[in-house]
Order: structure tokens, then C-alpha cells, then sequence
């Protein structure tokens, strides 16, 4: 475990350091196609607005996610047995305790975000509540704080906002197209228009080949400490089963934060192979089943 969370930490550097290179180079495009010859500035001012959006994001996309789920804050009065199984797993485990929200949205599914585990936020939604026992509730809160004990949320949070920041690039980028540009004389550049096109397309599939790359490792990698945590892999095998058997896409869908949730909000019923941010349950379970037999 102690590999994965390093790993995890060269991940973030890793993907913060792509995302730089490729929004640089849609910089040099934008300055050749519009700014002047030996004339850098509009390639350098596109970085470094890439790099401030980036730190900005690491800072403030929990609560943006937060906010993106329409989900509400709330104390220990508020609902008693939530906050209790979130405070005894941060108790068994040594880690802060995280911030608590409810999702007020039928679809059962739950997440963790945040920079770091002194800046956690775990959320759950009012049909997970509903649906699920007690023992399968603390399975799944016990997997997202598997997310924060692993920095899975930093990784999250990094694509997550850089994957917005290329979206806006090339969405500016297309506009640019489209209403020409000065710089070396060109209205409408048909470079910047057909790259522009491209950037408009590709964005979305290069963010969601990124978040496949993690995302279900992370899924993995989250149900270990969760089963581990609580010494009852089968409750997590059931919450799972039922996620499956119960799912329904959330009220408030966004593909951009789809990999925050412990089951993809974006399909009902079963979730696909293909395309999907999360490995088939139908695996987790397995793997949950293999790692029950070994306590």
C-alpha cells in the first residue's frame, strides 16, 4: 500500500507535467497562427495561465466537486449514522477526520475529495443511506477513506482540473477560429480552425483515456484498505452488488468528476467495459470474495 501512495504522488507529477506540455504546445499554436515572428508572448502567457489555473485548481476543486454534486454539509446531529461510521473508521485508521456531506439525490453512490487527508471531504447520497446497511454503509465510507489514506484524491483533483483547463483552451482556441485573429494578417486561420476542431473533439477522449488509466486502479486500490479497515470484505462485496443491482445516473451528472464516485454515475443498471471509469463490479467483487477467504 505503502507503493501505491507513492506512486500515486508520482502520478500527480506525472499527469500535472503532460497536461502542462500539451496546453504549451496549444500556446505555440495560438502564437504562431496570431502573434508575431520571434514574439513569444502569447505561448508564454497561455502557460503561465495553465500553471495558475492548475495551482488554483489543486486548492479549490474539492469544493468546486462539492459543489458540482449539489452536495450539503452536516454535523453529527444531522444524521447521526453517517457521521458516527466516518468518525470510527478515521478513529481505527489515524486519519483526520474528514469533512461530511449528503448528496440529496436517490442514486445511491458515494465520494472523497480533497488535496490531502487534512483536507478530506467523503460524501454520500441520500439513496445509499436509504439503501444500504450498516455494515455495507461503513464498507463503502471505509473505501472512500481508503481514497484519502491513499492521496487517490490528489490524483483525482489534478485530473480533474487540468482536464477543464484543455476543454476551455480548446474551446477558446476554436472561438478564436472562427472570429479570426490578428498577428500575421490571417482572419479565420484555417490552422488554428482545423486544430481548433481537432483540440474540440480529442479533449474529451484524451480525458477519459486518462481518467481510464487511473481510475480503475484507484477503484481497486481503494476496495483493499476499505475491506481491510473493517475486517469484512463481504459487506463491501454486498454495497457493491447492490450499487450494481440499484444504480441510476445522478440528477446532476458531470463526466469531468465521474471518476470521484465508488460507482460510475453516468450509466444505470450494470456498468460497462467499455469506456467506463470504473472496473466491472462483477471483478471488485470477486477480488473482495478471494481477499474474504484469507481473514
Amino acid at each position: 500500500m505503502y507503493r501505491a501512495i507513492a506512486r500515486n504522488k508520482r502520478n500527480t507529477v506525472f499527469i500535472l507535467l503532460f497536461f502542462l506540455v500539451l496546453i504549451g504546445g496549444l500556446g505555440l499554436l495560438a502564437n504562431y497562427a496570431y502573434g508575431r515572428p520571434g514574439d513569444y508572448t502569447i505561448a508564454v502567457l497561455v502557460l503561465a495561465g495553465a500553471i495558475l489555473y492548475a495551482v488554483m485548481q489543486y486548492f479549490l476543486a474539492g469544493r468546486q466537486a462539492v459543489a458540482m454534486a449539489g452536495a450539503v454539509p452536516i454535523q453529527k446531529s444531522d444524521n447521526p449514522r453517517l457521521w458516527r461510521i466516518v468518525e470510527n473508521l478515521s478513529i481505527t485508521t489515524g486519519t483526520p477526520m474528514p469533512k461530511v456531506y449528503i448528496v440529496p439525490d436517490p442514486a445511491p453512490n458515494a465520494f472523497a475529495t480533497g488535496r490531502d487527508p487534512e483536507h478530506a471531504i467523503v460524501a454520500a447520497t441520500t439513496g445509499i443511506l436509504d439503501l444500504l446497511d450498516d455494515a455495507e454503509l461503513e464498507g463503502v465510507m471505509a473505501h472512500e477513506m481508503g481514497h484519502v489514506r491513499n492521496y487517490d484524491i490528489r490524483v483525482s483533483l489534478v485530473v480533474y482540473g487540468l482536464v477543464v483547463a484543455v476543454g476551455i483552451l480548446s474551446d477558446i482556441l476554436l472561438r478564436i477560429a472562427f472570429f479570426g485573429g490578428r498577428g500575421r494578417g490571417n482572419n479565420g486561420n484555417p490552422v488554428v480552425l482545423v486544430f481548433g476542431l481537432v483540440a474540440l473533439i480529442v479533449a474529451p477522449i484524451v480525458a477519459t483515456l486518462v481518467q481510464l488509466a487511473i481510475s480503475r486502479q484507484r477503484e481497486y486500490l481503494a476496495d483493499a484498505p476499505g475491506a481491510l479497515t473493517t475486517r469484512h470484505p463481504d459487506a463491501l462485496a454486498s454495497a457493491l452488488e447492490k450499487l450494481e443491482a440499484y444504480g441510476r445516473p445522478l440528477r446532476r451528472q458531470n463526466s469531468s468528476m465521474a471518476h470521484l464516485w465508488i460507482a460510475d454515475p453516468l450509466k444505470p443498471g450494470a456498468l460497462e467495459r467499455l469506456f467506463s471509469t470504473h472496473p466491472p463490479i462483477a471483478e471488485r467483487v470477486a477480488r473482495l470474495e478471494r481477499m474474504g477467504g484469507s481473514f
